[in-house]
């Protein structure tokens, strides 16, 4: 699966989980969801970012180090593959979210999030090196 953060003016953008979705129903996330047959964790990042937020040109700031985790309670393992892009395109969220918010990063401890969201961001935080 693909986990991508969109920033914009030095936030991140987070969508609440709306009770259609299969998984983590009214938890906090970024963009999310599987990576199709044929189709590289890059272009599953930009297809979810459309389908989810409207959005059609993120700039893609950094492809974070995939990692995997096992939910006990759901009994599934999951290859996460996390991004980090910038964009200045409004939101338009789709049927799996039901609101929005823009947050600073070191605001995610603060909301009710789907499992390891703190990980993906460390994994594709820009460190003084790189940025």
């Amino acid at each position: 699966m693909v986990t991508c953060f969109l920033e914009r003016n030095e936030k991140i953008l987070l969508l609440r989980r709306s009770g259609r979705v299969g998984t983590y129903q009214g938890k906090w996330g970024a963009v999310a969801g599987y990576i199709r047959k044929g189709e590289t964790p890059l272009e599953a990042a930009l297809r979810e970012i459309e389908e989810e937020t409207g959005i059609k040109n993120p700039k893609l700031v950094k492809e974070g180090e995939p990692f995997t985790f096992t939910d006990k309670n759901l009994g599934i393992t999951w290859e996460v593959h996390p991004f980090r892009f910038l964009t200045d395109e409004e939101v338009r969220i789709d049927w799996e979210h039901t609101e929005y918010r823009w947050i600073s990063p070191q605001e995610l401890g603060r909301f009710e999030t789907v499992p390891k969201l703190e990980e993906s961001w460390r994994r594709v935080e820009l460190k003084a090196a790189e940025g």
